[in-house]
């Protein structure tokens, strides 16, 4: 895969996790918010989900979208420095396919 298209799939990768990332922080911000006013058993109720339970929740979440972005931030850095493309574990060539679907792939599709 050419450099050029690579990035582009990269770049395209960390927006759309800078998005989700924002959204997530956001949400996660209304849930504390929500509570904070409120003298709710959220503990006791039996009517649904814990508002600790949706914090654990988008928490959860939110590290998961902060480690896809350092996963991003790895790949861009193994594009500068030529390495990116090359399985980790053999040293042969990651295709192409499995690059334009998983841009962040540090290995074959043999190694995997």
């Amino acid at each position: 895969m050419d450099q050029a298209k690579a990035l582009a799939l990269l770049d395209h990768e960390r927006e759309a996790a800078l998005t989700m990332l924002a959204a997530l922080t956001r949400d996660f911000a209304g849930v504390v918010d929500a509570s904070v006013d409120s003298n709710a058993d959220d503990e006791h109720d039996p009517e649904g989900s814990t508002i600790a339970f949706e914090r654990s929740q988008l928490g959860a979440l939110i590290e998961q979208a902060e480690r896809r972005l350092a996963e991003i931030d790895a790949a861009r850095a193994r594009l500068d420095d030529g390495t990116y493309g090359r399985c980790e574990t053999c040293g042969r060539p990651i295709a192409d396919g499995r690059l334009e679907a998983r841009p962040v792939a540090r290995t074959c599709v043999g190694c995997a």
